[in-house]
């Protein structure tokens, strides 16, 4: 909900936020951390451009969780340093959603930053992020994030719930 006025993401949350707790779902705002509170949000994930993490770690404490966004071993171990929970870690490929964000990363960028957080013993879990496709799973997961984040698979998909289903069925079998 980039561009999203603050009412219509109060609105939006007022609907996904039940569902999340009705299917035990956590439940991150993107950007705001003025919102997660007054939300009950689990947490926020910040971009590049957005909150530091440290920041937003003051004013939030230990008690919500808190993700950013990166795209070199740089800026994981930035991250990392600041207290992340997690790191949204991409664009996989150019999408529009992440169009701002540089390099692409692909399998090699996965690969090299893994490999470089393992020699920095560095222990924060890594989501591939943007342009990622059912057919990059595999591949993706092989090397060595922890999960996936997907946006544009769903929104171009005629039937996302089955999209979703099917992509979350391949990374159970991995």
């Amino acid at each position: 909900m980039k561009g999203a006025s603050t009412q219509e993401i109060m609105e939006v949350a007022g609907v996904i936020k039940p569902m999340c707790v009705t299917y035990g779902a956590v439940f991150v705002i993107d950007d705001h951390v003025e919102l997660v509170r007054e939300l009950h949000a689990d947490g926020v994930h910040l971009g590049k451009n957005d909150m530091p993490v440290a920041e937003a770690r003051h004013i939030l404490s230990s008690d919500y969780i808190i993700g950013g966004t990166a795209n070199t071993l740089a800026d994981v171990e930035s991250l990392y340093g600041a207290g992340a929970d997690y790191v949204g870690c991409g664009p996989f490929r150019f999408t529009t959603t992440k169009k701002n964000l540089s390099p692409v990363l692909g399998i090699d960028g996965y690969h090299h930053i893994i490999r470089g957080m393992r020699m920095k013993n560095m222990n924060i879990p890594i989501f591939a992020i943007g342009g990622i496709t059912y057919q990059d799973i595999p591949d993706i997961m092989e090397a060595g994030v922890d999960g996936i984040a997907v946006s544009g698979a769903m929104l171009d998909s005629c039937k996302p719930a089955e999209e979703m289903m099917r992509m979350i069925d391949i990374i159970n079998n991995i």
